[in-house]
């Protein structure tokens, strides 16, 4: 079954039909106001605006530079099958030469004269409206691996998630785990989806965590602008270098701490670093890359601690948390259980029965 089709945004509507109302000139006053007033509304707009300029201009100087009779190639019919998606491009027919004449401008939307050269050297299909890539890292087995726009992608194990690139945005949905970006220089936006937030980058390294009841954001270069409501809601997080944020998972509310950037990614060097973090989601970090779990009674899932260790070291995480003076551990076949220390009173109480 193949994957669904990306159709343009409304945004990257919107900014196409500005664009082409430009190329085509003699605006109303009230148009060009009208077009301000949009422009100026976000800095999506703008951003979107420019990436169509960019694309178009880019478009028409091939067009201008390639020996292609126009009028003919968007006479051409479209492919009617997924094998034979190449269209032959009409060569324009030698013509001997006439005196200069003025000749009307063909004033076509820059969006459609780029889709028709696209369609027409056959690569229309798969940048306008590509399938999405889908990356899991097994359990025990963090990957690292490179995006088709050259940003490289850390990815945890026990970790999944989708990419989607088209002509006007790079998506990013991750489903389970954690991953890290180290986003490279682009025109379109690079945006993360995770937990129903949306986190967009602007020139950045930063890592998103799908916790047990929040997401965790952290931003190790650069700046990341964090959206719930997968995007369409407010703004809930404006994170800078060194900023970690925690979203809860229910009512959206935001926690904003600092930490340096060596401890966020530490974990790439299979190190596990938490600093005031509840026991259970230290446990669910350790096992992702061990086979021997931990297992974590409701009591004691709930306190906070705070270590650096090796994510393969479970000999050291044991004698760490037997160090806890409110904990106690025991190996079973299933794994090492950690609950709460029973009272000294209560110990001597059981014993004497």
């Amino acid at each position: 079954m193949s994957a669904p089709t990306e159709h343009p945004t409304a945004l990257t509507q919107a900014a196409a039909h500005w664009h082409a109302l430009q190329r085509e000139g003699d605006l109303a006053p009230a148009q060009q106001r009208a077009f301000m007033d949009w422009l100026l509304t976000s800095p999506e707009h703008l951003r979107e605006y420019l990436a169509i300029s960019q694309v178009a201009g880019a478009l028409g100087d091939a067009l201008r530079t390639m020996p292609i009779d126009l009028d003919a190639l968007l006479a051409t019919p479209a492919p009617t099958s997924a094998g034979n998606n190449v269209v032959a491009l009409p060569l324009r027919r030698a013509t001997p030469p006439t005196p200069a004449s003025p000749r009307p401008r063909r004033r076509l939307p820059g969006m459609a004269v780029a889709a028709a050269l696209l369609l027409a050297l056959g690569i229309g299909t798969p940048l306008l409206w590509p399938q999405t890539t889908h990356y899991v890292a097994a359990h025990g087995a963090p990957r690292q691996f490179t995006l088709s726009d050259h940003s490289v992608v850390h990815l945890n194990a026990d970790s999944e998630l989708s990419v989607r690139m088209s002509l006007f945005g790079r998506r990013v949905e991750l489903e389970r785990g954690q991953a890290s970006f180290v986003v490279a220089a682009d025109r379109r936006p690079f945006a993360v989806h995770a937990g129903g937030l949306q986190v967009t980058d602007i020139g950045t390294t930063f890592d998103v965590s799908l916790l047990r009841e929040q997401a965790r954001i952290a931003v190790s270069e650069g700046r990341v602008q964090v959206r719930g409501d997968g995007g369409r809601g407010r703004l809930l997080a404006d994170l800078a270098a060194g900023k970690v944020a925690q979203v809860d998972y229910r009512d959206q509310r935001v926690q904003l701490r600092e930490e340096d950037a060596a401890s966020m990614t530490a974990w790439w060097h299979g190190r596990i670093v938490f600093r005031d973090e509840p026991l259970r989601d230290v446990a669910d970090r350790f096992n992702r890359s061990n086979a021997l779990r931990l297992q974590i009674s409701d009591e004691a899932g709930a306190l906070r601690l705070t270590g650096n260790l090796r994510g393969d070291d479970v000999a050291s995480l044991r004698a760490f948390l037997d160090q806890q003076p409110t904990l106690q551990t025991l190996q079973r076949a299933d794994g090492i259980h950690v609950r709460m220390r029973e009272p000294e009173g209560a110990v001597k109480k059981n014993s004497s029965n």
